[in-house]
């Protein structure tokens, strides 16, 4: 008999291919980006992001020099955030635990916001219920219903 495989949640399933994307981009991990607005403070993350992470080549057995935050910011907002860069680069390297960043370079460009999600298209109740009047041999009302609403849907779409 087939054993169920545990559920696991979208991030644990992606994290290894997001991890990849931001490793070519300077990131040892992706918290300092999927986690930017609690490292900088919502009102830094509204107008500043990450964009990539600047290490300099060190000769072998020498100590690490820190790495330049490289920060993309919106138009007129790049001058407030250049002047909390101290801030920002005190925030940073608390998060990290160590001095991992030594300077930060702004890139004046617009944000990438999230594209807004699309509102669902509203559900005609008379095809719902048409549709639910073809579901009899379903006893439980609230999966009829929903199984109506899903079927109102798909004839819509």
């Amino acid at each position: 008999m087939n054993k169920p495989r545990p559920t696991r949640k979208l991030a644990e399933l992606t994290a290894e291919f997001m991890a990849d994307a931001f490793k070519k981009q300077g990131f040892a991990s992706t918290e300092l980006v999927t986690r930017w607005k609690d490292i900088a403070g919502a009102e830094i993350a509204a107008f500043a992001e990450p964009v990539k992470l600047q290490w300099p080549r060190t000769p072998e057995g020498e100590h690490p020099e820190p790495a330049t935050l490289v920060l993309r910011a919106e138009g007129p907002a790049a001058l407030e955030i250049q002047h909390q860069t101290h801030v920002i680069l005190e925030r940073v390297n608390r998060f990290f635990g160590w001095q991992a960043v030594g300077r930060i370079a702004l890139r004046q460009a617009p944000l990438s916001k999230p594209k807004p999600r699309p509102t669902p298209p509203k559900i005609d109740p008379v095809e719902t219920a048409k549709v639910a009047a073809t579901l009899s041999d379903i006893t439980d009302d609230e999966l009829r219903m929903a199984l109506a609403r899903l079927g109102a849907a798909v004839k819509k779409g």
